[in-house]
């Protein structure tokens, strides 16, 4: 196997992961209220029960306000499908890796802004962040090798 076939193979391979990823993310936005009263099954967590109380009281008297989750679950399957232009032509569509890498680096920001302002719990705003920060590590990656990739081709991005 020649050098460029198995950065190709790496690079989709780490491009899969990602996508997965997000996908999955995008998948369990979208189900909240039944995903909390399993979390709430399991575990006994005083916030994790406020936020329950709160998801139940919401889709009781105003199920629209659950929409605006719907639509955060929507946008991580329509980054994903961007993703699929750096399968196509990694080299090309590199910038879509280094976008995905602000954006997850922008996670920060919003959870230490928005956290405290919603009234999120400083450990659950970390959690928040932890998607930024593990996020990133695929796309690190990738941008890796595509810059590999595009060295060893003499493509132009």
């Amino acid at each position: 196997m020649s050098e460029t076939s198995a950065l190709q193979r790496r690079i989709r391979a780490w491009l899969v992961l990602f996508i997965v990823c997000l996908v999955l993310s995008g998948l369990t936005a979208f189900p909240l209220v039944s995903e909390l009263h399993w979390a709430n099954s399991v575990v006994s967590h005083e916030w994790l029960r406020r936020v329950g109380d709160g998801l139940d009281q919401a889709d009781a008297q105003y199920p629209f306000l659950l929409y605006g989750n719907d639509w955060l679950a929507f946008a991580h399957l329509v980054i994903a499908v961007f993703f699929y232009g750096v399968h196509r032509d990694p080299v090309r569509n590199v910038w879509i890796v280094e976008a995905g890498m602000i954006a997850c680096a922008g996670v920060i920001p919003l959870a230490l802004i928005c956290g405290p302002i919603r009234g999120i719990p400083f450990g659950w705003s970390v959690i928040d962040m932890s998607f930024g920060v593990f996020g990133v590590i695929p796309l690190l990656a990738l941008r890796r090798l595509i810059k590999r990739l595009e060295a060893l081709t003499g493509a132009a991005a």
